[in-house]
């Protein structure tokens, strides 16, 4: 496992107190927010949007309101939209959000809200979607429990995540990360700082099997996992008993 060391960026810091980097990661958010998606793209040459499809295709079925959170630009949002659904979008950045809301979006809410401190009445959400947005949480732990609070009994929770990759990809993977990834954010978010944040949550965020005992320690059953792209990300699968 990568060796665990503070930032020296002032961006997300992990060598401070969780309120403070709290506020330092939703301003890092608020920052790029105009061009975070330009950049998810030039970053993963656009199968970032593959995964996401694939998240919306493992929700098929699930009807009710369903929480996109962390959900920033409403692209996951918009994949959820229809078949019976009342979709919101939730997320601490309320810049990334206008950055990302259309016209069209006339059925999509927006909501801001903390997953340490989720906006919704108990057991008043059937499904919970989260794509990268989970290991940006300062206590893991009570954002879990926050998910678990609002999911009505049998409700869905699914993760899509930065996770560990094949033992025999991760050097090229890591090569990517370390050159190219930062030097984009400079190129083109103009800010190195963020994307070498973002480099580092990942390294730090727990692997598959880490994780999934994490999400069934906070009360979900039928917990499992599924990898994209060689491990490089995961989708986790989470339900609350009923």
């Amino acid at each position: 496992m990568p060796a665990r060391h503070a930032l020296d960026e002032s961006f997300g810091r992990f060598d401070v107190a969780p309120e403070e980097r709290k506020s330092r990661i939703r301003r890092m958010f608020d920052s790029i927010a105009p061009r975070y998606d330009l950049m998810n793209d030039l970053m993963s040459f656009g199968i970032h949007r593959l995964w996401k499809r694939r998240l919306a295709r493992r929700c098929e079925g699930i009807h009710g309101i369903v929480v996109d959170l962390a959900g920033g630009t409403g692209d996951v949002a918009r994949l959820l939209d229809g078949c019976g659904r009342r979709v919101i979008v939730c997320d601490p950045s309320v810049p990334m959000m206008q950055a990302g809301r259309r016209p069209a979006d006339t059925r999509i809410r927006w909501l801001a809200g903390e997953a340490e401190a989720l906006p919704f009445a108990d057991g008043s959400v059937d499904l919970l979607t989260i794509a990268f947005g989970i290991r940006n949480v300062t206590r893991l732990s009570a954002a879990l429990a926050e998910i678990h609070r609002v999911l009505a009994p049998g409700g869905r929770f699914v993760c899509l995540e930065f996770s560990r990759p094949h033992k025999w990809f991760a050097p090229f993977y890591d090569a990517y990360s370390k050159l190219v990834i930062p030097r984009l954010g400079a190129a083109v978010a103009r800010a190195p700082g963020a994307y070498q944040y973002l480099i580092e949550s990942i390294r730090r965020f727990p692997d598959q099997r880490e994780f999934a005992a994490l999400i069934a320690a906070g009360g979900f059953t039928d917990v499992r996992w599924e990898n994209l792209s060689f491990g490089i990300a995961c989708l986790h699968f989470g339900t609350k008993p009923a």
